[in-house]
């Protein structure tokens, strides 16, 4: 059976509260119950004390008398306190006795408090004793006198009491912390679930193609945070995909289109009788073809490249002079256009596939050359690291627009929107050289501005 994401939180917290309030509150009533026990005991130590001196204090040495309406008064009072004295003088003859001035009275107090101590603490298994203390004058005995009281302790009325609102206090607060964590678990789940709940249906709309939408909702939760921007991330990257699929589309169907149609209207006129198959025709028609060709091949390398059994003939390599020997072929193109090509660094010697790194300058380096004028520069710098080495193309050139960035990696995606076939390629350059370095396990990145250049740089790890 399952439940909802809301009633298992509001569950999972009404549980620990529980929990928590229960332990408390047992912890709580046993300690205090103990404090209250030791204090008890200690008082009923001193209250015994307290009536011994005052008893000792009715005693006058000058006339050998005891003030006996002081003796009774006192007696009366521990009486009610639950205390049952008897003063006997120094020749042991009895003064003042409770039970004899009040049997009836002595046995109703000492059944209410053995019935009120065994009900409220039957462990207990106490019972009424007798204590004797010497009464003393100028350290000098003048009596005893013999206490009876329900030990180890008791509690009269008051005290009882007092235990029973503390226990009311208690329970009390346990069952407004159970009311307040139902309220709080409630809107706790509520709002850590919104987001999920927003947040799963922007993902059914994304399923079904919406890639437009996006999740507004802001939580101060960090991992609900992260859910809702990798969420929106996706429906980005999935919306980019969806233009680059068509975009791709429209790309090879421009691609094709125009060689094809040239093609056409050339074989047509030719077979028709209206143009001469000359040299020149048959030549442009065979340009067309080889455009083709190209773009089909492209395509084939790409898709090998893509392929995840993609294996490479690795072996140990100068990378400097890969760099040298791809620079030398482009020696006339660069001459035509007047550019000044350089080679700075030390040979760095990596592990990798050597025709694959020269497809990687090679497309780098023919890139470089169309997008820069005439009398530009383009330098290669390699670099050594610890762990990894690598180059760097920069040119002065036309440079890509700053929103263009995030895909000239993208198949067929090209800055050059006017889609110039003697300049422009097919737009899968790039897309190879990210492939092959990352079938390296390296990666390639570019930075670029636009009217000042780009560098496009590789990094490649050396084993």
């Amino acid at each position: 059976m399952r439940h909802s994401l809301k009633s298992r939180l509001s569950s999972t917290i009404l549980i620990i509260v529980l929990l928590t309030v229960a332990i408390i509150s047992f912890l709580a009533n046993f300690l205090i119950n103990q404090q209250f026990t030791n204090y008890l005991s200690k008082q009923q130590e001193l209250k015994t004390q307290i009536i011994t001196s005052s008893i000792s204090q009715q005693y006058s040495a000058f006339t050998d008398q005891w003030n006996l309406d002081y003796v009774h008064a006192i007696g009366m009072f521990s009486l009610y306190e639950g205390y049952i004295i008897k003063v006997y003088d120094k020749q042991g003859a009895i003064l003042w006795d409770a039970q004899a001035h009040d049997m009836n009275l002595c046995n109703q107090i000492m059944d209410e408090i053995s019935d009120r101590m065994r009900i409220q603490y039957p462990q207990l298994n106490g019972d009424f004793t007798s204590v004797s203390y010497a009464l003393e004058q100028s350290s000098q005995e003048i009596g005893s006198v013999s206490i009876s009281y329900f030990g180890p302790f008791f509690l009269n009325e008051n005290e009882f009491q007092f235990l029973r609102s503390l226990n009311i206090i208690i329970v009390s607060v346990g069952l407004l912390s159970l009311l307040v964590s139902l309220f709080v678990g409630h809107m706790l789940a509520k709002r850590i679930s919104q987001p999920i709940l927003k947040t799963i249906e922007l993902t059914k709309q994304i399923a079904g193609g919406k890639y437009e939408v996006r999740l507004e909702e802001k939580s101060d939760t960090t991992e609900l945070q992260l859910l809702i921007s990798s969420i929106n991330h996706l429906a980005e990257s999935l919306e980019t995909l969806e233009k680059l699929r068509k975009q791709l589309t429209e790309d090879v169907a421009h691609e094709l289109r125009t060689p094809i149609t040239i093609l056409q209207s050339y074989l047509e006129a030719m077979t028709e009788g209206i143009w001469d198959a000359s040299e020149e025709r048959l030549r442009s028609c065979y340009d067309e073809v080889v455009r083709i060709g190209t773009l089909v091949g492209d395509l084939e390398s790409l898709a090998k490249l893509e392929q995840d059994n993609l294996k490479l003939d690795k072996q140990r390599m100068d990378l400097r002079a890969v760099i040298e020997q791809v620079v030398s072929t482009f020696a006339a193109e660069s001459m035509n256009k007047k550019l000044s090509i350089s080679v700075e660094g030390s040979p760095i010697e990596v592990l990798a596939d050597h025709s694959r790194m020269k497809q990687v300058v090679v497309n780098l380096l023919s890139n470089a050359i169309k997008y820069s004028g005439e009398g530009c520069s383009i330098t290669f710098r390699l670099f050594n690291h610890k762990d990894g080495a690598g180059f760097l193309i920069n040119d002065n050139g036309i440079g890509i627009p700053k929103e263009e960035l995030p895909y000239i990696f993208e198949r067929f995606y090209r800055a050059d929107k006017s889609r110039n076939r003697m300049t422009g390629g097919t737009g899968i350059g790039l897309t190879i050289v990210k492939s092959i370095v990352q079938a390296h396990g390296g990666r390639v990145t570019v930075d670029s501005e636009q009217g000042k250049g780009s560098t496009f740089t590789v990094y490649l790890p050396k084993e």
